[in-house]
């Protein structure tokens, strides 16, 4: 995700309840994927999840980028 200022992302934390799921919803997928990256011998069960949340994560990332883009697009056209 191209950086966002602190304070925008804390406006959105607070004020976007979508957003808000979102980034609780990729950090969730963040940590379970630090678990797996820990392991020394992961099962293929454990490399298959791994690349299901890669994946997963991906996706909400594109969503908060996009509500990021709506964001934006409506503060300059203010």
């Amino acid at each position: 995700m191209e950086q966002i200022s602190a304070s925008l992302k804390a406006h959105l934390m607070s004020n976007d309840q979508e957003f808000n799921e979102l980034a609780a919803e990729h950090g969730k997928y963040e940590e379970r994927l630090r678990e797996l990256a820990a392991l020394h011998f992961p099962t293929e069960e454990e490399q298959l999840e791994e690349t299901l949340l890669k994946k997963k994560k991906l996706l909400v990332k594109d969503k908060m980028e996009a509500i990021i883009g709506r964001y934006r697009r409506q503060a300059v056209a203010k």
